[in-house]
């Protein structure tokens, strides 16, 4: 039998087509991906469609090739593989340890697509035995303490370099996490300030990191979802002001405003972040132009 599989936009590997294509290997069958000009030449075809914005590139495969088995939080978030084919742990080095989460934020769809927080492995599970790094895809992995110091410890034995990619829950940190957190090797842990109301639990988590060894991480700061924009921008300047570096996660349409458009161009550029205030950063010749139409965003610089 011969498989297709088409990743459609993540640029990250894409977990569940590689879970197709393990058991689909295991059962002796050929898999191709990425050619789309094969559709309608093999005996399965899957997609998967990770970003909303991007369906329609599946929907038009779908229409042509009814038969194009579809899936991903882009295409719904009720479609699941079927149980033989979500058992397959791939070694990508690459992968998740639990899934789900314990919050209920608005904006997100872990919980509808997932359910609450549970465990689906350890570090063995998505190691290939080799790498020196390992993404870990956990949405909320600090919820289950115990776990995640296990799968530090794992890290530890095997000489592993960790790398939380979609970032900690900094409201569930405790000076024992943090010290296990220290111990391994790391990428710059990641957490999310993703309302002006965590201003406090920032400040705490950030002065529990910086009494036991962790003085700078990285901050994702959703923006455009439920706040305004001088909101924004206070919540960046404590940022700055607390020695952390932040990455701006611009929500839906807001990625072509020009007020954040500037301060994505700021805050996401380590360098200027750390060395210019905003105003001053719109003072650069790429910004000077447009700085009359950011100040007019309702904003006081």
């Amino acid at each position: 039998m011969k498989v297709l599989l088409l990743n459609i936009d993540s640029k990250l590997p894409n977990i569940a087509l590689h879970k197709i294509e393990m058991w689909h290997k295991l059962q002796g069958d050929e898999v191709i991906w990425d050619m789309p000009i094969m559709l309608g030449q093999t005996d399965r075809a899957y997609a998967s469609c990770i970003f909303t914005k991007n369906r329609y590139k599946l929907e038009n495969y779908k229409n042509l090739y009814p038969s194009l088995i579809a899936g991903g939080s882009g295409w719904d978030l009720v479609t699941s593989l079927p149980s033989e084919i979500d058992a397959m742990k791939p070694k990508i080095n690459y992968g998740f340890t639990t899934r789900g989460c314990i919050r209920q934020c608005s904006f997100c769809i872990v919980p509808r697509k997932e359910g609450y927080i549970h465990i689906v492995g350890d570090l063995l599970d998505i190691w290939d035995g080799k790498a020196k790094k390992v993404l870990v895809m956990d949405n909320n992995i600090l919820a289950l303490p115990n776990h995640f110091t296990m799968i530090c410890k794992q890290a530890l034995e095997y000489g592993v370099k960790l790398d939380f990619n979609q970032g900690l829950d900094h409201r569930l940190l405790t000076p024992s996490l943090v010290r296990t957190m220290v111990n391994i090797s790391h990428t710059e842990y990641r957490f999310a300030f993703d309302k002006p109301s965590y201003m406090k639990s920032v400040d705490q988590a950030i002065n529990i990191l910086r009494k036991n060894g962790i003085n700078r991480c990285i901050w994702y700061v959703l923006v455009g979802y439920d706040t305004t924009p001088k909101e924004d921008l206070i919540r960046l300047n404590f940022l700055r002001e607390m020695g952390q570096r932040a990455y701006l996660q611009r929500y839906g349409s807001h990625y072509s405003e020009p007020f954040y458009k500037a301060l994505a161009g700021w805050c996401n550029q380590r360098h200027l972040f750390a060395t210019k205030t905003f105003q001053e950063f719109l003072e650069l010749p790429r910004w000077h132009r447009e700085r009359q139409d950011i100040i007019e965003s309702d904003i006081e610089l």
